[in-house]
């Protein structure tokens, strides 16, 4: 019984790390770092070079028409901002609509390679010495280019990750638990940038310096995070950017959000086996240090403390009881609230308090869904797209 509960006390430790430690520590190196105001990058409001938006899209003429005036209606200088969408694989004439606009450039290949494919297609097309990638269902800031630019003044910037919002139009678990989440995960992202670098960036809008931009292998899940982790391995800062931000509806339904989470989660095995270097901390040892404690924590380690935790706890709550009944009392209540949550979902009920449970539930389920499909080979390289709110 003593190794179990030695056990339970590490899968104890490790959610708590994961998901409040971690933030306290990096919260106060970060503000450590400010203070001292060592390495501090340079930004420059008034560099504005020339750069190409791409928008990688695969049927999504639905979209196509709000997408296409916000990015015409982007505060940046017209003659240096170039627009490409790439619309390879596409069967819903998206081409053809984007043809007739003006200030529009399309790439189309009939053939359907996936997203990593489409954006080396892209990249090599690209005069331009800086790329911004953005989604198509996503919407920009009209200063959003302007704040990505400023930080490329300063050489050792490689690439800039906007931030990620979540717009919250429908009472469902999916908005709420989605929202609270990317609100805590932006805060992180902004300490991991103060203190070193981010450690990969989300696709929803980043910029690249074309220059260290490394063509993706076309089998590529996760092209985004790779491509930033590269970046981050060869010794350049990846920084994180919130004045310029992608806005985009919450999915439908937890279901529709299990369905992109689980492919991404396959995806961040397999990134985890193609980028070693960022876990040698003898290559750079503060890379290492957020890579693990904000990415594989939570992919690899928080999921099999969560499994564990369960079965130990009722073993320890059978055999000891004190302490260890409480626990297992409270990790009953949480999994009733999660289940609550999911009732209230189906139900439409928006009792927020409940949320997060089954939201923090169902993603590291999808973790352990995303090992399983990778191990087997299952996972495809195309983008499934989730349905989202209206």
């Amino acid at each position: 019984m003593y190794a179990l509960a030695i056990l339970f006390v590490i899968c104890l430790g490790v959610l708590f790390y994961t998901y409040i430690g971690y933030g306290v520590i990096v919260g106060i190196l970060a503000t450590l770092k400010k203070i001292s105001k060592t390495g501090i990058h340079r930004i420059d409001e008034n560099f504005l070079p020339s750069v190409t938006l791409v928008i990688p899209c695969f049927n999504e003429a639905t979209v196509l028409a709000d997408k296409v005036e916000n990015s015409l209606a982007l505060d940046y200088p017209k003659s240096k901002l170039h627009i490409l969408f790439i619309t390879d694989g596409s069967t819903d004439g998206s081409e053809l609509f984007l043809k007739k606009h003006k200030g529009i450039e399309v790439l189309h290949n009939q053939e359907r390679r996936g997203k990593a494919a489409a954006e080396n297609r892209a990249i090599a097309h690209v005069k331009s010495d800086f790329v911004v990638f953005c989604d198509a269902n996503t919407f920009l800031n009209a200063d959003a280019i302007k704040h990505l630019m400023k930080h490329f003044a300063d050489e050792k910037v490689g690439a800039v990750s906007g931030e990620k919002r979540v717009a919250i139009s429908a009472n469902s678990v999916s908005a709420s638990g989605e929202g609270l989440y990317w609100k805590y995960e932006s805060w992180l992202k902004k300490q991991d940038s103060s203190l070193h670098t981010l450690a990969g960036a989300a696709g929803e809008l980043i910029a690249f310096r074309k220059s260290c931009f490394l063509p993706l292998e076309e089998d590529t899940i996760l092209d985004d995070f790779v491509a930033t982790m590269r970046i981050a391995i060869n010794g350049y800062k990846v920084v994180y950017e919130p004045l310029a931000y992608a806005s985009e509806m919450a999915s439908a339904s937890v279901e529709e959000e299990l369905k992109r989470k689980i492919r991404i989660a396959a995806g961040t095995w397999q990134a985890l086996f193609r980028l070693p270097k960022a876990l040698n901390p003898l290559h750079d040892a503060l890379l290492t240090f957020i890579y693990f404690s904000h990415k594989v924590m939570r992919w690899v380690f928080s999921p099999l403390a969560l499994v564990l935790l369960f079965p130990i706890g009722m073993i320890l709550h059978n055999a000891i009881g004190g302490w260890f009944t409480l626990l297992w009392i409270m990790q009953l209540m949480f999994y009733f609230f999660a289940s609550l949550g999911k009732v209230l979902e189906i139900k439409n009920i928006n009792l927020k308090l409940f949320y997060m449970p089954y939201y923090f539930i169902a993603t590291n389920y999808c973790m352990i869904m995303g090992f399983i499909r990778f191990v087997r080979g299952k996972q495809s390289v195309n983008w499934e797209k989730a349905i989202r709110a209206q």
